[in-house]
């Protein structure tokens, strides 16, 4: 059975400043039809970290292991960079590696590699519904912009498969994701363990969109609940507990963890500044989330780790965090702590071997760039896609 702290455990291997493994091949050929940051950065993400079939390879010092997160974004990536051949590759490998052959059956399995054996697969069944959302997400977007019904299939069914065994509904808050199909359940019927960057608002309001469904759009109103309560300071926790009976409480489930924000609430922010200006929940989460922007400024450098409540400081973040903290400083009209980081970007490079940081930029410079947008409704926009 799956281990609570799970999603914790494998983002504090591969979100941190890992390198890859030697270079790896890529699927050549990209359809771009035209040139854009993510265009010109995707190729070389893509043989920095994915494998000719498919695989993207966290080299997290557990043998190169692959985590459903990591096929998920560079599938986004994928769609952004108008590259069908990579995007093809790389869900077949997830379908078939991840999901038994058949995403609307079985939700991705987070974790796979190097078994106990010697052989390879699949190392934990449980899953990572931020992954599970990002998939959907990004099959009905392809579906869309490449006028392909087949991807269109395959993100209504794996929503549906989402629904049915990621969404719980959860007293005095309404449908809310739980991280994956197991151990987040701390006292059934009362208390429950969550993260709050799992939750893309404009992922949610997509999917509420595409459905067609009333519960898809209260898991959207839900989220945006779950994400101004449990940053009652404006700082986002890594992992909150949600209780019944008392409300949002600081997560102490990991010693290490201690209830902070870092490697995995960087998103949080990230998600929020790319929201469109027009966007449901976008004003009030920014409101909420406003005193993050205030210790940027101040310290000028996103913070590695953070407590949200009694906003104790563990040093400055990697590059990475800087990048990700591009659109939410623009959305919260920060212009001089925006322009710091940008100059921080440039004395301090991205590491090009470090996963999660070429991820968070990947996201935030091309966002930055106009690379891609979201409509209010949370559809992506692309500038090559033409009508």
């Amino acid at each position: 059975m799956h281990k609570p702290s799970h999603c914790l455990l494998h983002r504090r291997h591969w979100l941190q400043w890992v390198g890859a493994s030697a270079a790896l091949s890529a699927v050549p050929g990209s359809q771009a039809a035209s040139s854009t940051a993510v265009e010109a950065s995707w190729p070389r993400f893509a043989q920095q970290f994915m494998q000719a079939d498919g695989r993207v390879v966290s080299d997290d010092g557990k043998l190169s292991r692959t985590y459903s997160e990591g096929q998920s974004y560079a599938l986004f990536f994928a769609l952004v960079a108008n590259d069908r051949r990579r995007f093809d590759t790389l869900l077949h490998w997830t379908r078939d590696n991840l999901s038994q052959g058949d995403l609307g059956q079985h939700l991705p399995a987070w974790l796979w590699g190097r078994q106990d054996d010697g052989s390879w697969g699949v190392i934990d069944s449980n899953s990572a519904s931020d992954a599970d959302l990002w998939i959907a997400y990004t099959l009905l977007q392809a579906g869309r912009l490449w006028r392909y019904r087949p991807y269109t299939a395959q993100g209504r069914t794996l929503a549906a498969l989402i629904w049915q065994k990621e969404v719980a509904q959860l007293p005095g808050l309404g449908p809310s994701l739980l991280p994956g199909v197991q151990g987040f359940v701390q006292q059934p019927g009362q208390r429950w363990r969550l993260n709050p960057s799992y939750l893309p608002l404009q992922v949610l309001q997509a999917l509420a969109l595409e459905m067609q469904e009333p519960g898809w759009q209260q898991l959207a109103d839900a989220s945006l609940d779950l994400l101004v309560r449990s940053a009652p300071a404006g700082i986002s926790p890594d992992w909150t507990l949600y209780d019944s009976q008392q409300g949002f409480l600081t997560d102490e489930t990991d010693s290490e963890a201690q209830g902070r924000g870092g490697y995995n609430a960087i998103r949080t922010y990230l998600w929020a500044g790319m929201l469109h200006p027009q966007a449901p929940g976008r004003a009030q989460l920014l409101r909420t989330l406003a005193p993050m922007a205030a210790i940027v400024e101040r310290d000028q450098a996103p913070p590695e780790y953070i407590h949200p409540r009694t906003l104790e400081i563990s040093g400055p973040g990697p590059s990475g965090f800087s990048a990700a903290m591009l659109p939410f400083l623009q959305a919260q009209g920060a212009s001089r702590a925006l322009d710091a980081q940008r100059q921080r970007l440039q004395v301090q490079p991205l590491r090009p071997t470090a996963y999660y940081e070429q991820c968070l930029a990947l996201f935030g410079q091309g966002w930055m760039r106009k690379d891609y947008a979201f409509t209010p409704q949370g559809q992506l926009q692309l500038p090559w896609y033409k009508a």
